[in-house]
């Protein structure tokens, strides 16, 4: 059976495409899909029969080999996030604050550690 990788796969559409070890890209139905499975991820790799479609070649009766590795992290607690927004809110009224006040900016080291926290609070709220 052929093998390949999942090049994109749109689950609201029910179909996707894989690029084959041996070269092509194959059609994937949301028909071929395993039970239990309802979308693929970018970068999965799969063993598949193939049929002559109307267009070209189409997947059947798909295998997952092996999905790629994600990275979930775990979200804090609330209260953590809750302390963190606290101190952020301290540290832009002692050191940012003042700065524009006047009409300047703070100074970039000042800058680049309150850009991080806050974009570190971003990904906790995204989470």
């Amino acid at each position: 059976m052929p093998t390949g990788k999942v090049k994109f796969y749109d689950k609201d559409k029910g179909f996707g495409f894989v690029s084959r070890d041996d070269g092509g890209d194959v059609f994937v139905p949301k028909s071929a899909l395993p039970e239990g499975v309802a979308e693929l991820k970018a970068g999965t790799r799969l063993e598949f029969g193939v049929a002559a479609g109307k267009r070209g070649e189409q997947a059947l009766s798909v295998r997952i080999l092996d999905a790629p590795a994600t990275v979930t992290a775990a979200r804090r607690p609330a209260e953590d996030l809750q302390v963190m927004v606290e101190d952020t809110i301290r540290l832009i009224e002692l050191k940012v604050q003042p700065s524009l006040r006047r009409g300047k900016h703070p100074d970039r080291e000042t800058g680049k550690k309150v850009a991080q926290i806050l974009r570190a609070i971003a990904d906790e709220l995204e989470g």
